[in-house]
């Protein structure tokens, strides 16, 4: 088992680094960059740019460099804690990501905790009650979750919060709470924001899930071994719980992998709509203003959280299902 994690972790290290690599080159690919948009505006609003000033602000931020050489500065700036600066903010990368860290962690959080906790209950529901009302029921509502885009539903909630119960939520804090230092209050607060977002962002990937695992566990209840035990006299519920359940559930942890960073991702257009302070906008805003180094780190992180997220989905896989855990043990 040491020697399988000690195995991950390196290819975790070798993934990291390639899709550094990917992602360094492919934010340099659109012509020209953030100076060179920074100065054609101020062009075009009539103010005179000193080209000496322009030579300085490329040295300062490695931009005068070939691409190989920018890359190997912001890796080695990066492995001693630092991130760069960004060209649109004029701040530390760090600290912008920073800030946005860990609501970003809390939204995604509560979102997966969401999605399994519901998701797996109902899957489990709809396959020991194939053709029920509640099975119908389950379906109707997850096909509405799957085609229904979540931004579209974001401005359903806005408004219907908003006229009906006049209520506003955008954002993760009411105004009063916005700048001010954490408190108890302050937390209460973001608890009350949480549910909308919550619930958007998660409502996809929920009704997804709810279909794999119907469809798993539908798949374990027909075959031989279950019929025997029922034959046996095992009692349905031990049955189902310690045998079906832990094998049509595997599908579902390996999805921890790339349901992180998806909920992260995924939640940007939603995160504009409903106005939350996480890391989604301020990527695609890095994205759209060319800022490499705020978007690289963006990236990086993102692929961290997918690396991390596989690595637990395979940990939990070989500690829920004896098969893979021989067949590791037997490599």
């Amino acid at each position: 088992m040491l020697s399988y994690v000690l195995r991950r972790f390196f290819y975790m290290i070798i993934v990291l680094l390639v899709v550094s690599i990917t992602a360094f080159v492919i934010i340099q690919l659109p012509p020209g960059d953030f100076l060179t948009s920074y100065i054609m505006k101020l062009k075009a609003s009539g103010q005179i740019v000193d080209e000496a000033e322009i030579a300085a602000l490329r040295k300062q931020y490695d931009l005068d460099l070939p691409i190989h050489l920018q890359y190997c500065q912001w890796m080695w700036k990066m492995l001693h804690g630092n991130f760069g600066k960004s060209f649109e903010w004029n701040r530390p990368v760090k600290d912008l990501i920073l800030e946005r860290l860990p609501l970003t962690v809390t939204v995604s959080l509560f979102t997966l905790i969401f999605t399994y906790l519901l998701a797996i209950p109902i899957g489990i529901y709809s396959a020991t009650h194939q053709y029920s009302v509640g099975d119908y029921a389950f379906t109707v509502i997850g096909f509405i979750g799957l085609a229904t885009p979540r931004f579209l539903l974001a401005l359903i909630l806005m408004f219907v919060s908003y006229r009906y119960f006049g209520l506003s939520i955008g954002g993760l804090f009411s105004p009063q709470y916005q700048l001010a230092p954490w408190s108890g209050a302050k937390f209460i607060d973001l608890l009350k924001h949480l549910p909308i977002p919550v619930v958007v962002i998660g409502m996809a990937g929920t009704a997804g899930l709810i279909r794999v695992m119907r469809g798993c566990l539908l798949d374990e209840l027909q075959k031989q071994y279950v019929i025997t035990a029922r034959a046996k006299g095992v009692s349905e519920r031990r049955l189902l719980f310690k045998y079906p359940v832990r094998v049509a559930i595997n599908p579902i942890i390996s999805t921890i992998g790339w349901t992180l960073p998806r909920i992260i991702s995924g939640q940007t257009i939603v995160a504009i709509v409903l106005g939350l302070p996480t890391i989604g906008p301020l990527l695609f805003r890095a994205l759209v203003n060319q800022d490499m180094y705020l978007a690289g780190s963006s990236i990086m992180i993102l692929t961290f959280l997918t690396v991390i997220g596989t690595f637990i989905s395979d940990i939990l896989l070989v500690w829920l299902d004896p098969r893979i855990r021989y067949e590791k043990q037997a490599r």
